[in-house]
Order: C-alpha cells, then sequence, then structure tokens
C-alpha cells in the first residue's frame, strides 16, 4: 500500500485538538491544495469562509448542535456552493443585454445550479481535509451547518446564490487521543454493477454484522431499541438537529428558487 492509500485507509474525524497551532506555512499549504479540487467545467462554484473571531467560533457552537470543540479548532472553514461569483460576473459583464440582443433567455439560477455548486464545495472540503492530513492536522466536518440557514445567512452576510454546504475544523490532534478505526459497510453492500440493487432483511443484517461487532463491549442500545437501524433512527433521524437541518434547507430552496423574480 503506497502512502496515499495508507493516508486515506487510517484518516478519522479529530474533535480533540492539541496547542500546537497550525502555521501559516500549513494553513497555506492546506488552502492551496484545495484551490486545485476537481470543479465542474473549471468554474470553481464554492467560497471558502474562515472563521478566526472567537466571537463567530462561539456562535457556531451553539447554532451547529451545542459542539464546544468548534471553539477551540485553529483553524475553521465554512465552505459555500456559490453561484453568487458567476452570476455577478453575467450582470456585470453584459450577459443579460446580450442575451435580449440574441433572443435568448436570461436564465437565473435553479435547483441545478445549486446541486452542482455543492458538490463542488464538498469535492474542495474533502481536498482540504486530506491536504492536512498528509500534514498530521486531523479535521472534522460538521454538517449541522446546514441548519439554522437565517442565522448563518446573517452571521456571513450571504448573499441569494450562496449556501453553507458544510464546515471543518482542523487541529493537530490531541495527545494521547485514542481513536477507534470504525468499520465501513462492506464492499458487497456499496458497490453496484450497471444497476441498482435493494437488499432484503437477511442481506441488511451481514450488512450491519461489521458495526455490530465494531460497539464497545458494555455499550448496549438503549431501552427498547433492538437493532442499529431502530437506533439511527430514533438518535439521527428524527432528533430536533435533523427536522431543523430539513427546515432550513427548505428555507434555503425557497430563497434561491423563488416562486416569482
Amino acid at each position: 500500500m503506497n502512502s496515499t492509500l495508507e493516508l486515506l485507509a487510517n484518516r478519522h474525524s479529530v474533535r480533540a485538538f492539541s496547542e500546537q497551532p497550525i502555521t501559516p506555512e500549513e494553513r497555506q499549504a492546506i488552502l492551496q491544495a484545495t484551490y486545485r479540487a476537481p470543479t465542474a467545467g473549471n468554474q470553481m462554484l464554492y467560497a471558502i469562509i474562515e472563521v478566526d473571531d472567537p466571537a463567530v467560533k462561539q456562535r457556531l457552537v451553539e447554532t451547529c448542535d451545542h459542539q464546544p470543540f468548534i471553539a477551540k479548532a485553529p483553524l475553521v472553514l465554512v465552505f459555500l456552493a456559490d453561484y453568487q461569483r458567476w452570476f455577478d460576473a453575467f450582470i456585470h459583464g453584459g450577459v443579460r443585454e446580450r442575451c435580449a440582443a440574441v433572443g435568448q433567455e436570461f436564465r437565473m439560477p435553479g435547483p441545478g445550479d445549486l446541486f452542482l455548486a455543492s458538490c463542488d464545495a464538498l469535492i474542495a472540503a474533502q481536498t482540504a481535509v486530506i491536504a492536512a492530513e498528509s500534514l498530521g492536522i486531523g479535521s472534522c466536518y460538521i454538517g449541522d451547518i446546514l441548519e439554522n440557514y437565517e442565522i448563518h445567512r446573517e452571521l456571513f452576510h450571504l448573499p441569494r446564490y450562496t449556501f453553507p454546504v458544510t464546515m471543518v475544523c482542523f487541529g493537530h490532534p490531541a495527545p494521547l487521543t485514542h481513536q477507534r478505526r470504525i468499520p465501513r459497510f462492506p464492499e458487497e453492500f456499496i458497490l453496484h454493477r450497471n444497476t441498482y440493487r435493494r437488499f432484503g432483511p437477511e442481506e441488511q443484517e451481514a450488512m450491519f454484522q461489521p458495526l455490530m461487532a465494531a460497539r464497545p463491549s458494555g455499550h448496549a442500545f438503549p431501552e427498547g431499541v433492538e437493532n442499529i437501524a431502530q437506533s439511527l433512527f430514533f438518535r439521527k433521524y428524527v432528533a430536533p438537529f435533523s427536522y431543523e437541518m430539513t427546515r432550513s434547507v427548505e428555507a434555503m430552496l425557497k430563497n434561491w428558487t423563488p416562486e416569482e423574480d
């Protein structure tokens, strides 16, 4: 196994950071690698907000599901889906007038543009994560940035065609931090050939077997919960943050694609 594959195999989320700072050289190396991330049509449909204001970090602790380690992270990057930059370029570049001259509709950004920009943002974020890992710097994705759209829109002064897709906290791992390598689903439940295949009860039991085997001894399911599917449903899928995330994204979509312009 080469060093890159080994790095990918061993990468895990880090939520406890040491006092060791991220140097300016390390920060710049992470960012420069990020800017080279694959992107749709070289449009770079993403933007990054670096959060270094302690007050803003503390606000994110509360709006992102009360996670104190966010405030302690030496480097916090918010990755935005960003079509605003190109939309502004269209306006300033006279695209609207040119469309009128040639009889072409001047199209406003739609859901497809949002999804494409979201892909760009996530690819950039993962590139930053791997670049940091290669420098011995740990990271943790914060999906909760999808919540509280109105608060984050005001906090970051986000224009209409931007949306925070993910946030990543970076830092050198704290010493003596024990990290278990959490297993993934076996390949046969992830890799499909030519068509998608659904799995029956017996196959699903086999799918969850590695996760069950990795559960620490003595960690029983909550009372009334019988398996991993039930556990995840009640712990995540119907948790308050999950409802808020759905509400927040719906609010953003209404702002991105209103019924009338």
